[in-house]
């Protein structure tokens, strides 16, 4: 029992640390929103922001200093693998959405998760722009401002309630008509977010996504009353070595296990 209150109160550090230092992020971030900032393409195509490493700063000196023992899993990071021996490892999008943040528009957040075993226990996610702070932990629920959220219940699919990939949610359409989605949010985590507070019916990710866009979410909406997880149903594992994940589904409880029976019987593949 002791090791159990030790936990629980270690968790309620962790979650005002969180919330705390998301904020403080987030502020960072809108400071700098639709200012002339120096921007560059790592990778393929990924768009980065001088803005996303002065978040990132911040974040980490933050969070390490407070939880020197924690690993660490950001996006604007170099990849330090003694995450993968950490129990508890905090994994970080500093900016969400940097196509969004650097085209002026609002659909972008940070988004921040303490990941324990594989499994997120925090998560907060932050669009300041809109002003929407979403915050859970672990058997606490979510809360969007300080209200507690609900996934949407029901089975139905009201397509204008779905976001995600077009020719992948026309795969749920009975018939061959054209249908109409829920405009893109820039955003993959403030997506699935939408989903938490019945914004959405459903919110998929197309595939190759990565740690840092999903955990946050996964717990906000799993809190929510909602679930998250692969197109086969199974749960997502995060801290992995492999940090590239596949097709991913987002929604209620009912809604969700509706979605998952639909793409066993007709698989992608």
């Amino acid at each position: 029992m002791a090791d159990a209150d030790t936990d629980d109160a270690i968790l309620a550090r962790d979650a005002a640390l969180l919330a705390d230092t998301v904020r403080e992020a987030g502020a960072l971030a809108l400071s700098l929103f639709r200012t002339d900032l120096k921007n560059w393409i790592k990778g393929a195509s990924s768009p980065v922001s001088e803005a996303d490493i002065a978040v990132n700063d911040l974040l980490e000196r933050r969070l390490r200093s407070a939880t020197p023992d924690y690993g660490w899993l950001s996006e604007e990071s170099a990849d330090d693998k003694a995450r993968l021996g950490k129990r508890l490892v905090w994994i970080v999008d500093p900016i969400d959405g940097t196509r969004s943040y650097l085209a002026g528009r609002e659909d972008w957040c940070v988004s921040v998760a303490l990941v324990e075993n594989a499994s997120p226990v925090l998560a907060a996610v932050f669009a300041p722009a809109s002003d929407e702070f979403f915050f859970a932990a672990r058997r606490q629920g979510t809360a969007r401002n300080g209200i507690t959220v609900r996934a949407a219940a029901g089975t139905d699919l009201d397509f204008s309630r779905v976001a995600g990939p077009k020719p992948l949610v026309q795969r749920l359409s009975p018939t061959a008509h054209e249908i109409t989605l829920h405009p893109r949010i820039g955003s993959l985590a403030l997506r699935l977010c939408r989903v938490a507070h019945g914004a959405l019916d459903a919110a998929f990710a197309g595939g190759n996504s990565h740690d840092w866009d999903l955990a946050a979410a996964n717990l906000i909406v799993q809190e929510a009353d909602g679930r998250m997880t692969a197109l086969s149903g199974d749960a997502i594992a995060y801290n992995r070595r492999e940090l590239v994940h596949g097709v991913l589904v987002a929604a209620g409880h009912d809604r969700h296990a509706r979605i998952v029976e639909h793409f066993r019987n007709r698989p992608l593949h």
